[in-house]
């Protein structure tokens, strides 16, 4: 047997090794993954007899069969890998594209099979026949899409479309997409995290409608696990214990559980309402100590709120709605869990206040928006946020801080980003970005990050021109500011539009200098962007420009998975259709590396470095 023919039977038997060895698939491509899955199974006959047999006879037209039946192999085994690793949410949604993958590999396949000289091969009859059958069932696929799941594109078309979907509709996608348990959902996550990492722009039209019903369907999950009941069955049996509430918990003017406990000016704590209504009415003393007040502010005992919040979790307790007598009746008896009488008064010193006021106010509504939901519910619903955008603008630091500084914190509800980026934000952050102190322009990033997980602020904020701010921050920032304007920056290139404005920006030397620090404490940030922007073709040549291959293969020799991963699927963009970029990287000494990552790596890591060990297999003839 030739040699070459000995290292084409091998490989073959390899492929098919590799396609028997896959775990069952989970998603909605099942019937099409197991149904390939089983008819190149029925192949590995063919090539055990050709690995047994002493010599095949035959030529060029043996080794092209042969060839061509391993590159097909290869498609189909990419192929099962990708469903079987992949986001099932992104399967459900282009299951037409899947199905067209599918019967493309079937037909490369069946067109293998006929390029093969049988009669020159030194087969038994079984396996003949065998081969045969096989050939006719690859034959009787051919052209035959997979019909589509009526049921399933119906909910996944009301799911996007309604506004309230039947809960139903999330059931039985749960159900159908083999995502039910919370962790399934986690793999899911990070299936999707991949495709984002790897994609080169396909998915991103539809990565918010992903987004969106992963989230929809941890819901579900939630709601259908029974453990969490159980968890919560537990939780009413404690309540029921009436456990003692510690002294240090209680007002000492009402005696009862502490909601909203602020500190007066000779350090002592009280509810904020009984203080409060001691206050109105004339004291200008400590109830507890009898001492003279310097002063009537009320500062927030976070720390003691936090501590009630825990024996609160901890021992069943619901924390009180109302202080009873104690209570300011200005904030009502049917307030929610924030004090809007304190919101409005904070609001009036925003709009009509001196500096001074407005600078104070603004810093208690950045404190008050950071403790806790409910705050950030009703600071946006008292119309805190134009008032807050205005004060973006502001000629002094501090108040500049803290808007912006408010304004991430008010982004952490889901519901605020819009109200934002209605009310004009994304101009005036980005020029904080700019202009503002080291501080306020670190917060202003990380709330363009936040507000950038809403797809369509992705566009806005590039086009406002906060790439090219984020790329000074991340080169002369604080370590802090480095790492917002990096997390900012991989967020933002997610959207095709802006690794284009990336790489023109001239961010790739930075990410490639930051790479070549590993003391800098940057690398996981560089690495993840520029995987992004290897994606594409811009952003490949300019990385290319930058040298980085050396660094990247020592990556790959001595990185944490992640980074190593990631190092990878660069290496594999640079090296794809550059002969020279493969010549160096073999200089390198990569294969040993690759081979060690291709074996021990993360799902992705493997696939990338064998990937890029193909392109240097195929380099060989070139060299000789």
């Amino acid at each position: 047997m030739g040699h070459q023919k000995e290292e084409l039977i091998n490989e073959l038997a390899d492929l098919i090794d590799g396609v028997s060895g896959l775990p069952e698939c989970r998603s909605v491509s099942k019937r099409m993954y197991s149904n390939l899955v089983r008819r190149v199974k029925l192949l590995s006959p063919l090539v055990e007899d050709l690995k047994d047999s002493d010599s095949v006879e035959g030529g060029d037209d043996v080794v092209h069969g042969l060839e061509l039946l391993r590159i097909a192999l290869i498609s189909g085994l990419e192929l099962l890998k990708s469903v079987n690793e992949g986001s099932k949410i992104l399967q459900a949604l282009q299951i037409e594209n899947i199905s067209s993958r599918f019967l493309n590999v079937t037909e490369q396949i069946e067109d293998a099979l006929s390029h093969i000289p049988y009669n020159k091969l030194d087969l038994s009859e079984e396996v003949r026949e065998q081969i045969e059958l096989v050939h006719a069932q690859f034959k009787r696929a051919k052209g035959k899409m997979e019909s589509p799941n009526e049921q399933l594109e119906k909910d996944l078309a009301m799911a996007q479309r309604e506004q309230y979907p039947d809960p139903m509709i999330f059931k039985r996608l749960s159900e159908k997409l083999h995502l039910r348990t919370i962790n399934d959902l986690k793999k899911e996550s990070l299936a999707i995290h991949d495709m984002v990492i790897s994609s080169g722009g396909d998915p991103e039209e539809c990565f918010e409608t992903i987004a969106y019903l992963l989230r929809k369907l941890k819901d579900c999950a939630m709601t259908e696990n029974p453990e969490l009941d159980a968890l919560e069955g537990d939780r009413s049996l404690i309540k029921h214990r009436s456990p003692v509430i510690p002294d240090d918990f209680r007002c000492p003017i009402s005696l009862e559980l502490m909601k909203d406990p602020v500190i007066v000016s000779t350090g002592q704590t009280y509810e904020r309402s009984c203080i409060q209504k001691w206050l109105d009415a004339g004291h200008k003393t400590c109830p507890k100590t009898q001492q003279t007040l310097l002063h009537t502010a009320l500062t927030p005992n976070y720390v003691l709120k936090s501590l009630i919040a825990l024996w609160c979790e901890n021992n069943g307790v619901e924390l009180p709605k109302n202080q009873g007598t104690c209570r300011n009746k200005r904030t009502g008896a049917g307030g929610s869990d924030c004090d809007r009488a304190a919101i409005d008064a904070l609001l009036q010193k925003l709009a009509n206040g001196n500096p001074e006021q407005q600078r104070a106010a603004a810093g208690e509504l950045r404190l008050l928006a950071k403790r806790n939901a409910d705050n950030r519910v009703c600071i946006a619903g008292a119309g805190a946020i134009p008032l807050l955008v205005e004060l973006l603008s502001s000629s002094d630091s501090r108040t500049q801080e803290h808007a912006v500084t408010a304004l991430l914190n008010l982004s952490i509800n889901e519901g605020n980003k819009g109200t934002i980026v209605n009310a004009g934000a994304i101009p005036d952050i980005v020029d904080v970005l700019r202009n503002g102190s080291m501080e306020a322009r670190e917060n202003a990033a990380a709330t363009l990050f936040s507000l950038s997980v809403v797809d369509e602020n992705k566009v806005a904020i590039g086009a406002a021109g906060a790439i090219p701010a984020l790329i000074d921050l991340l080169c002369h920032g604080t370590p802090r500011g480095k790492k917002d304007a990096a997390t900012a920056i991989f967020n933002l290139s997610i959207y095709q539009g802006n690794k284009v404005r990336a790489v023109r920006a001239g961010i790739v030397p930075p990410l490639v200098r930051l790479l070549k620090d590993p003391g800098g404490g940057m690398m996981d940030e560089a690495l993840a962007i520029l995987a992004i922007l290897a994606s594409h073709q811009e952003g490949k040549a300019a990385i290319a420009q930058s040298e980085p291959l050396p660094v990247l293969v020592e990556v790959i020799r001595t990185g944490s998975p992640r980074n190593r991963e990631n190092a990878a699927a660069i290496l594999w963009s640079l090296c794809t259709g550059d002969v020279q970029s493969l010549k160096i990287v073999k200089e390198l000494g990569a294969e040993e590396v690759l081979k060690e990552l291709s074996e021990n790596g993360t799902d992705r890591a493997k696939r990338k470095a064998g990937s890029v060990l193909e392109l240097l297999q195929r380099v060989d003839p070139v060299e000789s």
